[in-house]
């Protein structure tokens, strides 16, 4: 059981590890699109190629009547920080209790 413990522990850290690189993914997304980015520029097309299918999904299911404003970014972020509180937390009670 003390392997497990670990294991766990070790999931939760690598997810919480990853949530945070696609926070900061969304965030960066979020910020390049106030300065009219260059659609051709690799970095920007790999932004919006990681964002894109996630606000998509966001704005089919809460679709915003914001004139305009674009508030799927905040949600998919607020998400994340649910999941890295609930979900990463709750993995590493587990594996403290194993």
């Amino acid at each position: 059981m003390f392997v497990l413990g670990i294991f766990i522990n070790a999931v939760a850290g690598v997810l919480n590890t990853v949530l945070s690189i696609y926070m900061i993914i969304v965030i960066v997304a979020a910020l390049i699109t106030w300065v009219n980015p260059d659609p051709y520029n690799p970095i920007v097309r790999f932004l919006f190629s990681m964002t894109d299918p996630v606000f998509r999904r966001v704005r089919r299911i809460i679709p915003f009547p914001t004139g305009g404003l674009d508030l799927s970014p905040l949600i998919v972020v607020l998400i994340i920080v649910f999941l890295q509180l609930f979900l990463v937390e709750t993995l590493r009670q587990v594996a403290v209790r194993l």
